[in-house]
């Protein structure tokens, strides 16, 4: 006979959820089966299909044997999920902590064993379910507790141990605490002492400090006036400076006006100007001469 490696009680409840399992599995694969019969009884009543028919009733039939079977794997994960609920917390009211390998659902050989576990269970023996496997709920065993709660007395104890120790190691690094706050104490007496020597020169070298830091904000504030009126000044001479250039670009912009018109009235400007047109007069002659 196959095992799982737990003792008889543990191997009973998982006797007992295989036994709920299968029957969920066997009452999915009826439903299954019975979504194909209705097509056999509903759709199956000719003797000839068209192609497009033959999609149809399959289509039909994919879309109701999905949802049957994804139903049934939701509230299997549900299921599991209750299961694993009670596990934890039957197991955290002994304030353990369980773990689990989610690599070792898929590993093979593992997966084997449950099988051939299941197949000696169900099909062989054809066992009846015990008392311990038809229990309603998980609950807290009374059996093995004193074991629990000795081994859980023995850590106790070996904390204890441990915090002892650690006593002893905090109470002699405090006496060295207190010797080293005493010899601190009296160093800070001797330095009070010798800074009550030199209290008075002390207070002499802040005075000065105070007296140069007081001097250095005058000179500062007069500095700072003084840029001020020089910058104000600067800038009314530039505002001047800039008025001053604009007259002069006027009064130059007029006298070359005048210069210009002057030029105009000159001789020698009728007389170029004369020359150049007869040479225009010229060249337009020669231009209709060359055309002909």
């Amino acid at each position: 006979q196959a095992e799982l490696g737990l003792n008889e009680h543990h191997q009973n409840e998982v006797i007992s959820y295989m036994r709920f399992a299968r029957f969920k599995r066997g009452l999915c694969l009826k439903t299954v089966d019975s979504c194909f019969q209705d097509l056999k009884d509903s759709r199956l009543v000719e003797e000839t299909f068209t192609i497009d028919e033959v999609i149809d009733m399959l289509d039909g039939l994919q879309s109701v044997v999905h949802s049957e079977v994804e139903s049934e794997l939701i509230n299997t994960t549900y299921t599991n999920v209750l299961l694993l609920q009670q596990l934890f917390s039957q197991a955290e009211k002994w304030y353990l902590k369980l773990q689990t390998d989610v690599s070792d659902l898929e590993n093979r050989e593992l997966l084997e064993q449950v099988a051939e576990f299941e197949k000696s269970e169900f099909t062989s023996s054809n066992k009846k379910p015990t008392a311990d496997s038809v229990k309603p709920k998980l609950a807290p065993l009374n059996e093995g507790g004193s074991e629990l709660l000795n081994k859980t007395v023995a850590c106790l104890q070996e904390e204890n141990e441990k915090l002892k120790s650690r006593l002893k190691t905090i109470e002699t690094q405090a006496t060295a605490a207190l010797d080293e706050k005493s010899k601190l104490e009296k160093s800070l007496r001797d330095l009070q002492m010798i800074q009550g020597d030199q209290k008075p020169n002390a207070n002499q070298d802040i005075t000065e400090l105070e007296n140069k830091v007081a001097a250095l904000k005058s000179q500062f504030e007069k500095t700072l006036n003084d840029t001020t009126a020089n910058q104000k000044f600067l800038e009314e001479d530039l505002v001047t400076t800039k008025h001053d250039l604009l007259k002069v670009q006027d009064q130059l912009s007029t006298a070359e006006k005048e210069l210009e018109k002057k030029f105009q009235q000159t001789a020698a400007y009728r007389n170029m100007k004369e020359i150049l047109t007869k040479k225009n007069e010229q060249i337009k002659d020669l231009r209709r001469r060359l055309s002909k």
